[in-house]
């Protein structure tokens, strides 16, 4: 049961090679358009020369009863631990086993050292944290690989080993927002970034031209290769969320260092509240803070402005946040009014407000498939606004054709207090002899 993502891994390094298990199918949820295709013979290996069908979540019952399923492997992230058990009741109900893969089986090694940045939920800033550790990393001299957790949406084949080292190579991959979201800030550092479907290659390649690897985790999913030092980070403008999300809990439970993130914009109740969390689930952490200060490139463009907020994607729709990094920075820009974008929304968009209703007067930047970004496109140019800020780290007009000014809302990780994640950086590679 996956999400284009984990269930693939999971697949590769457990089920692949194994000739006493028969992987029947893979199930597919959160991302749209990915039931319907293959698992391509190519990447499914010896036993499955037909390559492995990909059929919607929602045929799980049936495909459990008619395909005489012994097992189903639970492969996706940050889902609630109570909606978990209900994807269990459906499984156990039909008499086979649910199963959940740990750690040691799924994470591959790396002959170079490897720094883990992971999270309890989506959107807690892994990605900007990342950004900041390799800016640290290369003031030492050292050569930095950056892995990215999957976004494998499009031609699986063709995605196998993914190498960008400039926009141009997300433009030959046909890269969807979601995945410029991720890869175009780090190409802005000079960073490479890999990523794809077969992670037992792409740690070969990386750790070739590096001489370390920083995992740039996705959701709040764990690293798909061991960890020398795994930072996880917590989220003080969703207090409580530290244990309530699966593999989040996990996540947190394996954490070297916890970096509570967003101190700037959080009470300091809730940043106690997820501080006091994280040590009882994890004495053993080190704690240290981190800041996500919102600068947009022209704030006398939005002041006094009715304003169209455009935010990242995941942080909003699976990640539960009403509103991000876009929203916060109009207000504090003092825009006149935040427009609804449901009053413009066209039906793809629609689909987005139904299913996850939590969302505030902003915008998600989705564009998993083109018609998803046409619809994108067209409710943004159909809303009555002045000015759009748009809060995606990806160039959306780069992407689509906007009729309104576009002002860009930039967020990127500053340490607060001592000691902070630099002196965490430099014990380690003082340890690690780099």
């Amino acid at each position: 049961m996956g999400a284009a993502g984990r269930d693939f891994h999971n697949f590769n390094k457990v089920y692949r090679d194994d000739p006493d298990s028969l992987v029947v199918a893979f199930t597919a949820t959160q991302i749209p358009k990915i039931a319907g295709r293959r698992y391509p013979a190519s990447l499914a290996g010896k036993y499955y020369p037909d390559g492995i069908p990909i059929v919607d979540e929602t045929e799980l019952q049936d495909l459990c009863q008619t395909g005489r399923i012994n097992q189903v492997v639970f492969a996706y992230s940050d889902i609630s631990h109570a909606l978990v058990m209900h994807k269990a009741s459906i499984v156990l109900s039909t008499g086979a086993d649910f199963l959940m893969l740990g750690p040691e089986r799924t994470m591959l090694t790396a002959k170079v050292p490897v720094i883990a940045v992971c999270a309890v939920r989506t959107g807690c800033g892994k990605s900007q944290t990342t950004r900041w550790l390799s800016r640290q990393l290369k003031q030492h001299g050292l050569k930095v690989a950056v892995i990215r957790h999957p976004m494998p949406y499009g031609d699986l084949e063709r995605q196998a080993v993914q190498r960008f080292e400039s926009k141009t190579d997300l433009d030959s991959a046909e890269c969807t927002i979601e995945e410029r979201e991720e890869y175009e800030p780090h190409l802005v550092l000079g960073n490479i970034v890999y990523a794809g479907v077969d992670y037992a290659e792409i740690v070969e390649r990386a750790e070739v031209e590096a001489d370390i690897i920083l995992w740039d985790g996705g959701n709040n999913d764990f690293s798909f290769i061991h960890p020398d030092l795994h930072i996880v980070m917590v989220d003080p403008l969703r207090p409580g969320h530290e244990n309530t999300h699966h593999p989040g809990e996990a996540v947190l439970r394996m954490a070297d260092v916890v970096l509570v993130g967003k101190v700037n914009s959080a009470s300091e109740a809730d940043i106690q509240c997820v501080t006091e969390n994280a040590q009882n689930i994890n004495p053993g952490a080190k704690i240290v803070r981190g800041a996500s200060p919102v600068q947009l490139d022209e704030p006398e463009a939005v002041r006094g402005k009715r304003v169209l907020v455009v935010e990242d994607g995941p942080t909003i729709t699976h990640g539960s946040m009403p509103y991000g990094a876009g929203y916060v920075g109009a207000i504090a820009a003092q825009a006149e009014e935040i427009i609804d974008p449901r009053r413009y929304a066209v039906d793809e968009i629609n689909a987005i407000y139904s299913k996850y209703p939590h969302i505030g007067s902003v915008l998600p930047a989705v564009g998993y498939h083109a018609s998803q970004l046409k619809a994108l496109r067209d409710t943004i140019n159909a809303a009555d606004a002045d000015v759009v800020v748009s809060a995606t780290p990806c160039d959306l007009q780069a992407l689509i054709d906007i009729n309104k000014p576009v002002v860009r809302a930039r967020y990127e990780f500053a340490e607060v207090g001592e000691p902070g994640l630099g002196q965490v950086i430099k014990d380690f590679l003082k340890k690690m002899n780099l």
